[in-house]
């Protein structure tokens, strides 16, 4: 091979390589930034087919899509001086990426990091304002979107950083604190337990006295009208007795004296002592007397 050839062969390889390096993509998830002996000449080289000068261009991409910057959980005070555990996550993405390219020299790494810091500075803040019961109930979502407009204004204009989402995954109290207050938990749960059943034996006693008061009540209800209606009885008896009386009183004294005979001489080993003129004998001595017929009664 002449030197010649060999000259044209080296001069073809370089223009190929040349022309091998002129051109490059940026696909849609990325984006871009030429580099010129060092300097940014292009700041944001937008998705498709692009030349540069060869050999003293160098393109940097970027990944465009949405990215998670997961923090470390962080120690925090309360406004009551109450220590909590933080554990927080953000969602960004590259909006500037010539902004990005010089505040964070093209590294994701150091993103996190100007972000995480942000981040914590932002929490802290916030949660000293804030009592224990409002960081953990509804306030909580009014503090992650106040803060995550204040990062967001903040990075877009330093580091070309959108900020879309800044969550709390969860809050924990130190596990020093934890213990203590799991036992007053405890020690409050049962307090009320002990009210509850201090309540229910009351109401209980309440409703064993009024169920003992309404019992004599209808206890005595019920003798009042057995009393009455015994009354009645006996009213209706001495009316029937007093009727009987005054239509035949010989024949009644002469029934009630066989009425005392039968029930004197019921026992036979009972004994009695009585004057023989006494009236309990009026009937036995006049055995043969016949006693007068009832008023209203036919041979």
């Amino acid at each position: 091979m002449t030197p010649k050839s060999l000259l044209g062969l080296i001069l073809t390889f370089v223009v190929v390589l040349a022309g091998w390096d002129s051109f490059y993509i940026v696909t849609q998830i990325e984006r871009a930034v030429v580099l010129r002996f060092g300097q940014l000449v292009e700041p944001d080289v937008q998705p498709g087919l692009h030349i540069k000068a060869p050999l003293i261009d160098k393109v940097i991409k970027f990944d465009a899509r949405l990215l998670t910057l997961d923090a470390p959980p962080e120690r925090f005070l309360t406004q009551e001086k109450k220590a909590l555990i933080v554990d927080s996550y953000v969602k960004w993405r590259i909006k500037d990426v010539g902004k990005f390219y010089r505040s964070t020299a093209g590294s994701v790494l150091q993103a996190n990091r100007l972000l995480s810091q942000r981040v914590e500075s932002g929490l802290r803040n916030r949660v000293g304002r804030l009592s224990l019961q409002e960081v953990v109930s509804g306030k909580r979502d009014e503090l992650m979107e106040e803060l995550t407009k204040v990062l967001n204004t903040f990075t877009e204009e330093n580091y070309g950083i959108r900020v879309n989402d800044l969550r709390v995954k969860r809050i924990d109290l130190p596990p020093q604190v934890s213990d203590s207050v799991f036992e007053r938990m405890a020690t409050e749960r049962e307090k009320e337990a002990q009210e509850l059943r201090s309540q229910g034996n009351e109401q209980a006693e309440i409703t064993r006295a009024t169920a003992d008061r309404e019992r004599r009540v209808l206890l005595a209800e019920a003798y009042r009208e057995a009393e009455k209606t015994r009354g009645e009885g006996d009213a209706k008896a001495a009316a029937i007795y007093a009727s009987a009386y005054n239509q035949d009183p010989e024949f009644y004294a002469f029934y009630r004296s066989l009425q005392a005979y039968k029930a004197s001489f019921k026992d036979s080993n009972g004994m009695m002592i009585l004057e023989p003129d006494s009236d309990f004998f009026k009937y036995l001595k006049n055995s043969d007397r016949q006693p007068t017929t009832p008023v209203g009664s036919s041979d």
